[in-house]
């Protein structure tokens, strides 16, 4: 049974492929539009023809790392959320060298459970609504 949600584009971006399209066919079980990019470059390009809502990101990955990749999309995209996962702990001195130049992310813990995942999308999708 899928769950029913408005049209929420999300692109899930992570060097292993399997982990990046098995959430993306998840989030697409639950209603959700999604993309799947393998690599910081390949996102940017699919940000500007896709138009993600939210970004799932790896933080650890070759070239472009998933911070850099997050500070280039509230650049260009400024309304798109942002979840980055990592399951390596040389992600804290990347987010604190963020913090550092006024980026604040939020990080899950990898691996992360599809239940918790869909939670803290569903979050982020109440915090977005306007309050009446």
């Amino acid at each position: 049974m899928t769950k029913t949600t408005s049209a929420r584009r999300v692109l899930v971006v992570d060097d292993e492929r399997v982990i990046a399209d098995t959430l993306a066919t998840i989030l697409r079980q639950q209603g959700y539009e999604t993309a799947a990019a393998y690599d910081g470059n390949s996102a940017l390009t699919l940000c500007e023809t896709f138009g993600p809502e939210l970004v799932i990101s790896d933080v650890v990955m070759p070239g472009m790392s998933g911070i850099d990749l997050a500070i280039r999309i509230r650049q260009q995209y400024p309304g798109c959320k942002i979840l980055l996962f990592s399951g390596q702990a040389a992600t804290s001195g990347l987010l604190d060298e963020a913090r550092r130049k006024g980026h604040e992310f939020e990080l899950l813990a990898k691996p992360i459970h599809p239940k918790e995942l869909l939670a803290r999308i569903d979050g982020i999708k109440e915090e977005a609504q306007p309050q009446l």
